[in-house]
C-alpha cells in the first residue's frame, strides 16, 4: 500500500516533468506567438503528451494493441502529410486562385485539424502550404498541423449538435473557453482519480466519462463533407456532397447495431489495460487502428517515409498496411456466379455482388472505385474472355474514362463486349455537364452506381446520398448487392470451360491522379511522380470465385 502511494505520489511529477521538458522542445514558438497575439488560446496537446502512457499495451495473448504505435501508422495521424491531398489542393487553388484563403481554411478543417481551430479561435486564417514540408520549422502550428488528427482532436469533441448538418465538414464543438489545464478529455470508461491526476499533469486534461464519443455521429463530423461549388468568380453556385458515408450509413440496416467504431476501431477480445502506468484491465477496449480503405496511401507513405516525414517505423507501416488489406479482403464484399449456361456458343453467367459493409462500396473520396474482372477461359487455359483487366500503369482496360477524361463507364445490366467494364464508382460534372474530377468545380454526380449497404432503399434515398444514372432504373441493382448479366460468344470452345469473377479495389483511380499532371507544381508533380512508379500496386483484390462449365 505504502509502495502504491509513493508511486502515485512520484509518477505525476516525473510524467509533468518529461511532458513539460518535451513540450517546450517541441512547442518552442508558443511564448513567441503569445507575444504576438496576445493572448494566445491553446486548445490542444500533440499525441505525443497521450502516448507516453497509452503505449506499451499488450494482451494476455502477446499482441501489442498500444494506442499511440497503432494511430501514428495510420491515416489519421498522417492526414497532413498525405501527398494526394497535398496535390488536389494544389490543383483547386489553381483552378480558383481567386478563393486560395478560403480553400487552404476549409481544407485544412479535417487534415490540419489542430492547426486549423487554434488559428480560428486566435482570428486568424487557417493555412495548409504554409505548414508543409510537415518536418519544417518548429513553430507550434507547424507542430500541430504535422500531428493530423489527433488524440486530443477527437477526445474533446463534445455532444453538441452531434449528428446534424451543423456538426459535418469538421464543425464539431468543443469548449473553446476554458484554459489548458481546465479542458475536459472524454472517455467512455469511469475515472480513477489517481490516474486521472497521472494524465491531468501529463497532458493538462482532465479526464471525464462520456459514451458520446464510442457513437458514429463523432466519426461523422469529418467524415460528412458537404463541398461548395465555385464559379468562374468564386461565388458558391452549389453544393457537392463530397463524401457521406455516415448517412448512407443512416439509411442502411446496419444504423441499428453496428456503429463506425465496430468496424474500424474493433474491439479487442481480451481485458487489456489501457495505460502502461497502473492501469486495471479494462473490457471493450477498442484498437485505434483506424481501419479504412486507403492501402495505397499507406504504401506511399512507407515507400516515401523521409520526403513525407513518416513517423512510424516501417515495420509498423508494414503492420498497418497488412491489417487494412486483411479488413478489405475479408470484411467487404462477397461475388457469386449462378446460372450458368452454354447454348448456340453463347455462354451466360449471373454474376452477384453482395456489400458486407455498412455505407456504399466504395465509400468516401469520390476518387475510389469498385469493378469486376471477369474472365473465361478453355481447359488449356487459353483466355477466350477478359473485361475488367487491371494494367500496369493503374488503368483499367476498356474503361471509357481511363482512356478519354471527357468519358466514362455506365453502368451495365448485361455485359457482352470486353471493352464493357462494370465499375463500381461516382463520377462528377461541372455546370456545363462535363465529366470532371475537380471538387469544387463539379455541381453534381452523373454516375453513382456504388454498391449499396444491406437495408438501403434507394427509392427513398435524399439528394445526398442518391443512385445516380442508370443504376436507379436496374431492377438488379438493390439493397445490398448487384446482379449482371454476361452473355459472352465462346466460338468453337468446347466444354469445360473456366470462368473466373473477381472484385477489385482502388482507392485512387487513374483518372483521379492523371488529371493532376497538367497542373505543374511541386505537389502535383511529386504525386503524378509517386504513383507512376507504384500504379502496379494501386489496386487490391477483394474477393473471387470461379466455376466450371461442363
Amino acid at each position: 500500500m505504502h509502495n502504491r502511494l509513493a508511486i502515485l505520489i512520484i509518477l505525476p511529477l516525473l510524467v509533468l516533468f518529461i511532458g513539460n521538458n518535451f513540450n517546450n522542445v517541441r512547442l518552442d514558438s508558443t511564448t513567441v506567438e503569445s507575444q504576438t497575439n496576445a493572448p494566445y488560446h491553446q486548445l490542444f496537446q500533440t499525441s505525443n503528451a497521450c502516448t507516453s502512457c497509452h503505449n506499451g499495451m499488450v494482451t494476455s495473448s502477446g499482441e501489442d494493441i498500444s494506442f499511440g504505435i497503432d494511430w501514428r501508422a495510420s491515416m489519421m495521424a498522417n492526414s497532413a502529410r498525405d501527398p494526394y491531398w497535398h496535390a488536389a489542393v494544389r490543383r483547386e487553388v489553381t483552378d480558383h486562385p481567386e478563393s486560395q484563403a478560403h480553400i487552404e481554411q476549409e481544407c485544412s478543417t479535417c487534415h490540419m485539424p489542430m492547426a486549423h481551430y487554434e488559428a480560428e479561435y486566435n482570428g486568424e486564417m487557417a493555412q495548409v502550404f504554409a505548414h508543409l514540408p510537415v518536418n519544417k520549422g518548429a513553430t507550434r502550428a507547424n507542430i500541430l498541423a504535422a500531428d493530423g488528427v489527433s488524440c486530443t482532436t477527437c477526445h474533446q469533441i463534445t455532444e453538441e449538435n452531434l449528428g446534424t448538418r451543423e456538426s459535418f465538414v469538421g464543425r464539431f464543438a468543443m469548449d473553446t473557453v476554458s484554459a489548458m489545464g481546465q479542458r475536459q478529455i472524454f472517455g467512455p470508461y469511469p475515472v480513477d482519480q489517481g490516474l486521472s491526476n497521472i494524465m491531468h499533469s501529463s497532458s493538462g486534461f482532465l479526464q471525464t466519462q462520456s459514451k458520446h464519443i464510442q457513437t458514429s455521429e463523432v466519426c461523422a463530423t469529418c467524415h460528412t463533407l458537404i463541398t461548395e461549388s465555385l464559379g468562374p468568380d468564386g461565388e458558391v453556385i452549389g453544393e457537392l456532397p463530397e463524401q457521406v458515408p455516415y448517412l448512407e450509413w443512416k439509411h442502411s440496416s446496419f444504423v441499428n447495431n453496428q456503429s463506425c467504431q465496430s468496424c474500424h476501431m474493433p474491439v479487442v477480445k481480451d481485458k487489456v489495460a489501457i495505460s502502461s502506468v497502473l492501469s486495471n484491465p479494462r473490457e471493450e477496449v477498442s484498437r485505434h487502428s483506424f481501419r479504412g480503405g486507403n492501402f495505397f496511401m499507406l504504401k506511399v507513405l512507407n515507400r516515401y517515409r523521409d520526403e513525407l516525414g513518416v513517423q512510424a517505423l516501417p515495420n509498423e507501416m508494414n503492420s498497418a498496411i497488412d491489417r487494412t488489406l486483411e479488413h478489405l479482403q475479408t470484411k467487404t464484399a462477397r461475388i457469386t456466379i449462378s446460372d450458368l449456361s452454354i447454348n448456340d456458343r453463347e455462354l451466360q453467367a449471373e454474376v452477384s455482388i453482395q456489400n458486407l459493409a455498412g455505407h456504399k462500396l466504395p465509400t468516401a473520396y469520390p476518387s475510389r472505385r469498385v469493378w469486376i474482372h471477369l474472365t473465361v477461359k478453355d481447359e488449356s487455359s487459353n483466355l477466350l474472355f477478359e473485361s475488367g483487366a487491371l494494367q500496369p500503369n493503374g488503368s483499367i482496360t476498356g474503361n471509357d474514362n481511363d482512356n478519354n477524361a471527357g468519358r466514362y463507364e455506365p453502368h451495365y445490366t448485361e455485359i457482352t463486349q470486353p471493352a464493357q467494364v462494370q465499375i463500381y464508382e461516382t463520377i462528377m460534372a461541372d455546370p456545363d455537364d462535363k465529366v470532371t474530377t475537380g471538387l469544387l468545380t463539379a455541381v453534381r454526380f452523373i454516375k453513382d452506381n456504388r454498391i449499396l449497404p444491406d437495408g438501403f432503399d434507394k427509392t427513398t434515398a435524399e439528394e445526398d446520398i442518391a443512385v445516380r444514372g442508370n443504376a436507379y432504373q436496374d431492377g438488379n441493382f438493390n439493397s445490398g448487392n448487384d446482379q449482371i448479366t454476361y452473355r459472352i460468344d465462346v466460338g468453337e470452345a468446347e466444354a469445360p470451360l473456366h470462368v473466373t469473377a473477381e472484385l477489385w479495389y482502388q482507392p485512387i483511380g487513374f483518372r483521379w491522379a492523371q488529371n493532376l499532371a497538367p497542373y505543374d507544381s511541386p505537389e502535383t508533380n511529386r504525386f503524378v511522380n509517386y504513383f507512376d512508379a507504384m500504379s502496379d500496386v494501386s489496386g487490391t483484390k477483394l474477393t473471387e470465385t470461379s466455376v466450371i462449365v461442363k
